[in-house]
């Protein structure tokens, strides 16, 4: 009898309950860790979107400044898009945007992205020809800790 329970227990092919539970387990496990990294990775990503995005805006308000005997003077987010139209300030579309653009007679201009994750503004300022930039909140995504990117 012994040994017709063995010869049937190694014919028989497929997995126990116990093992498809510890896979199960397994996979569980993979997914809590993977599922929270591809978030962030996701975060980082719409945060680089808009640091990109400021800095196209940069270079849009040159050529606006260009058009405009050198001044910025009555520059705006909707005028830059005009002349980069791959300029996203449309926020509805999920993406990062150029919320404002604004700029003076004095070679000062300022242009503010925003993250579309977490509303993280990320902020190119130049004035005189010296760029800053900032962002806010401190410490979160891709802004540092002293507010800069």
């Amino acid at each position: 009898m012994l040994h017709k329970l063995r010869r049937r227990a190694e014919d028989e092919k497929g997995f126990t309950l116990i093992e498809l539970l510890v896979v199960i387990l397994i996979i569980g496990i993979l997914a809590a860790i993977a599922i929270p990294t591809f978030l962030n990775q996701k975060s980082k990503a719409n945060d680089a979107s808009a640091e990109s995005l400021a800095r196209n805006g940069a270079t849009a308000m040159e050529t606006y400044a260009t058009d405009n005997n050198g001044s910025y003077a009555g520059s705006s987010a909707a005028q830059l898009n005009t002349i980069t139209p791959a300029l996203n300030t449309s926020t509805t579309n999920g993406q990062a945007y150029l919320s404002s653009a604004t700029g003076d007679a004095n070679g000062n201009y300022t242009i503010t992205a925003v993250s579309p994750t977490d509303s993280e503004t990320f902020v190119l300022t130049n004035t005189n020809g010296s760029e800053t930039f900032t962002c806010a909140p401190a410490n979160k995504g891709s802004c540092s800790a002293n507010s800069t990117w």
